[in-house]
């Protein structure tokens, strides 16, 4: 049911992004554009479900897929679709690429460290998992409460790990 959701959403984001991607291509992120990609990241952060925030998630989008120096890598880590609603797995996977999209800003020296992106994706969604939480406790999902002690325990690397060399091409 994830791979479903999360493949329509993708195949949505392709369709809406088709007209962008045919412009010509830009040259490298500007240092105004990186700020203001990690200020709409932590708006995001705080308050995932804000709908005022649209405008923002796909400026973000679009910009990470016309800048050649932001390379985002995506994978299903997370392969079990949040059972409340379309909404929540959404915001889980904002989340995810967001967070990916931060760390390589944050981090051009390891641009290309695949495992340490998808490390980055994976503590984004549990945060956007948490803030979820807090917004609904009912929503818990059992899937993401395992991570989240993984977490806890130190063990969530190691998870990404396994998890990226069965599922992800690194």
């Amino acid at each position: 049911m994830f791979l479903r959701t999360l493949s329509a959403a993708l195949v949505g984001c392709t369709l809406l992004l088709a007209p962008f991607a045919a412009k010509a291509e830009r040259g490298p992120s500007t240092p105004e554009e990186r700020k203001q990609a990690l200020e709409y990241i932590h708006h995001f952060e705080a308050d995932p479900l804000n709908p005022q925030l649209k405008k923002e998630k796909e400026w973000l989008t679009i910009w990470m897929i016309e800048v050649p120096d932001i390379r985002v890598n995506i994978c299903l880590l997370l392969d079990k679709q949040p059972k409340n609603d379309k909404k929540d797995a959404q915001a889980i996977f904002n989340g995810m690429l967001f967070a990916q999209i931060a760390f390589a800003i944050e981090h051009p020296e390891q641009q290309n460290d695949t495992l340490a992106q998808y490390q980055a994706g994976a503590e984004g969604a549990l945060r956007t998992y948490e803030k979820l939480l807090k917004a609904n406790p009912k929503d818990q999902q059992p899937y993401l409460d395992d991570l989240l002690q993984k977490r806890e325990a130190g063990t969530l690397p190691q998870w990404v790990k396994e998890r990226v060399a069965a599922a992800c091409h690194p």
